[in-house]
């Protein structure tokens, strides 16, 4: 169940405050149907306290919720009977081991189809074992595993990745992206940009309890879209002389002696930067374009990047240094 523009959760004007401290301040979220959603911002930014909320842990000062088409008020618990959710640290008994454990959590909630425990459990040869001895990854995994119980409509998950192994991660990510293919709506609150930015369809982005930026992310990468230039120290304020009339240009950094421009084009425009240097004699040691996730975030929210930032570029190699710094897997790579 969608509203009629097609969201699967929506906030309006949405408040909350702990004592003095405003932790929302008329938060507006968007989440369309079938995606997976990244919701990111800085400690301190609201997302843990927006996501007690939309579990109902929390009840707003003003504002309002509309969860699955519907809106989502005070004691209205069955309405959470369509949502998996995993809110901070998973909580389980001690004493049980992982299977028994999922199976209290599935008599206490929702009706859940025969043999869902079973083929949720996934923890191979530990499910037996008391949950006491497992590790944060797999009670982790086993939280995640919770959280689907209902087969649910909406997911709302709170750092997923914590304590997981790079395979943990791998596996979590194809299981999430399984879902929003299969019309499920993933809202997943997360720190990690780089897994947001491999994971996600759309992003929300809140800084001191407001709402930043929201939109699909490939447009908002596009809107980000940087190619960088190393250059000799030597030919550094020549190199931006010339680049400056195509874009804003910075310094953001140095590897290896020679220093890096960052030139604000279409990563499709880096021949164009490598060829305009080239005629007035420069030539670059390294080329790189590409999208930048943190760049933005740290505009948007009042970061400052130091040094060269970590995004998803694509690195040319040029005069024998080896591929550029910062070089990953875009959107969607396992």
């Amino acid at each position: 169940m969608t509203t009629a523009d097609g969201l699967s959760l929506a906030t309006r004007g949405l408040r909350k405050s702990y004592g003095k401290r405003l932790a929302l301040d008329g938060l507006d979220l968007s989440v369309p149907s079938g995606v997976v959603y990244g919701f990111l911002g800085p400690n301190g930014a609201g997302k843990t306290t927006t996501m007690r909320l939309l579990t109902g842990l929390l009840h707003p000062d003003a504002g309002t919720i509309e969860l699955l088409g519907k809106p989502f008020r005070r004691g209205d618990r069955k309405r959470l009977f369509q949502v998996g959710a995993l809110v901070e640290s998973p909580s389980f008994y001690p004493y049980l081991d992982g299977r028994q454990n999922l199976r209290a959590l599935a008599s206490a909630g929702a009706s859940v189809p025969a043999g869902r425990v079973e083929e949720l459990v996934g923890l191979r040869d530990r499910a037996r074992d008391k949950v006491a001895g497992y590790s944060l990854g797999m009670k982790q995994r086993l939280g995640i595993a919770g959280a689907l119980l209902s087969d649910p409509k909406l997911l709302l998950l709170d750092e997923p990745a914590n304590g997981l192994d790079p395979a943990g991660i791998v596996a979590m990510r194809e299981t999430l992206r399984n879902l929003a293919a299969s019309g499920k709506t993933v809202f997943v609150s997360s720190h990690l940009l780089a897994e947001v930015q491999v994971l996600a369809d759309v992003v929300g982005i809140i800084a001191a309890g407001k709402l930043v930026r929201e939109g699909t992310l490939d447009a908002m990468l596009n809107d980000q879209g940087v190619v960088r230039v190393r250059v000799a120290p030597a030919q550094l304020d020549a190199a931006r002389a010339l680049l400056e009339p195509m874009a804003a240009v910075e310094r953001t950094g140095s590897l290896d002696g020679d220093p890096w421009l960052t030139v604000h084009l279409e990563p499709a425009r880096a021949a164009e930067v490598n060829q305009r240097l080239a005629s007035q004699g420069i030539f670059a040691s390294g080329l790189e374009s590409g999208t930048d996730l943190e760049m933005l975030f740290l505009e948007l929210t009042g970061g400052e990047n130091k040094g060269s930032s970590e995004g998803t570029f694509r690195a040319i190699d040029i005069a024998g240094q080896g591929q550029g710094q910062g070089a990953g897997q875009g959107r969607g790579a396992a």
